[in-house]
């Protein structure tokens, strides 16, 4: 078990969850006021913050896994 490729998983896998209760709020915001000037701008950025959720969660769980049970030996030939 690697102690700090366990930490990095967790680090990770929490932003993304904190990413994950932002980013539907943003893209609520956006749909409320279609009409604004600021529309495009407010739902591009809730969909960035979507996509990095969903990303870092991906990325967190992997490391996790990798310091979990460690790196895959490739055999040699």
């Amino acid at each position: 078990m690697n102690k700090e490729n366990v930490q990095k998983g967790f680090r990770k896998i929490f932003w993304g969850i904190g990413f994950c209760f932002i980013a539907p709020v943003v893209i609520m915001q956006a749909f409320k006021n279609e009409g604004h000037p600021m529309y495009w701008p407010v739902l591009a950025v809730g969909i960035v913050l979507l996509l990095l959720a969903i990303g870092l969660g991906f990325l967190g769980i992997s490391t996790l896994v990798s310091g979990l049970l460690g790196n895959k030996k490739k055999k040699q030939d």
